[in-house]
């Protein structure tokens, strides 16, 4: 059993790659060789900074600012203008990276025109380098006018936020046979039009890796099981910011909630009983 881990241990450390800037060949190469992709959010300098420094593959500028950095129930609120603020602020940070882009609701469904529009924007206004869009074949010409500006697409397919009040609920998706067969006729769409990579969220572990093994493009999975290529989970949930949220899919890094209220609450004590600031702490 010993020699099994260090042979695999040997694989891996022989082909992995020092990247020096990711880029969405790197990912590609990366799948070729074996190598899992870690992605992460982030929506604001500082935190990009720090996720880009731990040597994070992909960054996401997701939707998922509407609920963590907004307050709102669900992605769909979030606008155009307010993806490219928080799109702009992680660009500044990075040094290595790829910054992906969530396109908002409203912003691409209806009209190819308009998909690209908003996607010229977002890679125009903010230097990101790729967006994400939710959908399958019900979103083909408008992910192929994207991709035929030179702009690189990243898909995504199982639960889609953005969908929530069609589907009204988060549970998993694909569990029925014809809904499996449709995610992977989809992702082989994705694959073929010329999208780089793909997310599936909250889907069966094995519907998940036969979606990997059937197409070369990179599959990141959130609640997809570990036969992808990669994860991805919202950073505010990984570092335990978020106490009221505890999927089977998420593992906790730190408890972040737990530490800053009892730093904070020792900080308010110190002000009111004039502890802080000291003599040291004053000039």
């Amino acid at each position: 059993m010993y020699y099994f881990y260090l042979s695999k241990l040997l694989q891996y450390v022989c082909r992995k790659k020092d990247y020096k800037r990711i880029t969405t060949r790197s990912l590609i190469e990366m799948k070729a060789n074996g190598e899992k992709i870690s992605m992460l959010t982030a929506y604001d300098f500082t935190m990009a900074k720090i996720v880009d420094t731990a040597g994070v593959d992909v960054i996401l500028v997701g939707d998922s600012a509407s609920n963590v950095m907004a307050g709102h129930e669900t992605t769909l609120p979030i606008t155009l203008d307010q993806m490219i603020y928080h799109a702009s602020s992680v660009v500044r940070a990075i040094n290595r990276a790829l910054v992906v882009v969530d396109l908002p609701f409203g912003s691409y469904q209806s009209d190819p025109k308009e998909a690209l529009r908003s996607s010229i924007r977002i890679m125009k206004e903010s230097g990101g380098h790729a967006v994400k869009l939710e959908g399958g074949s019900e979103i083909k010409d408008s992910i192929k006018k994207i991709l035929n500006a030179g702009i690189p697409v990243m898909g995504h397919l199982g639960l889609t936020p953005q969908s929530i009040y069609k589907f009204g609920t988060y549970n998993v998706r694909a569990k029925e046979e014809a809904e499996a067969e449709k995610l992977l006729e989809d992702a082989m769409m994705l694959e073929r039009i010329g999208c780089f990579a793909l997310v599936l969220e909250k889907i069966p572990a094995a519907l998940a890796k036969k979606v990997a093994d059937s197409i070369s493009i990179p599959v990141i999975g959130i609640g997809a099981g570990g036969g992808v290529d990669g994860q991805v989970l919202v950073i505010h949930d990984m570092l335990g910011m978020n106490n009221e949220f505890s999927p089977r899919f998420l593992r906790r890094y730190m408890d972040l909630y737990d530490g800053m209220t009892k730093a904070i609450g020792q900080y308010v004590t110190d002000v009111k009983s004039s502890d802080f600031p000291n003599e040291k702490e004053q000039y």
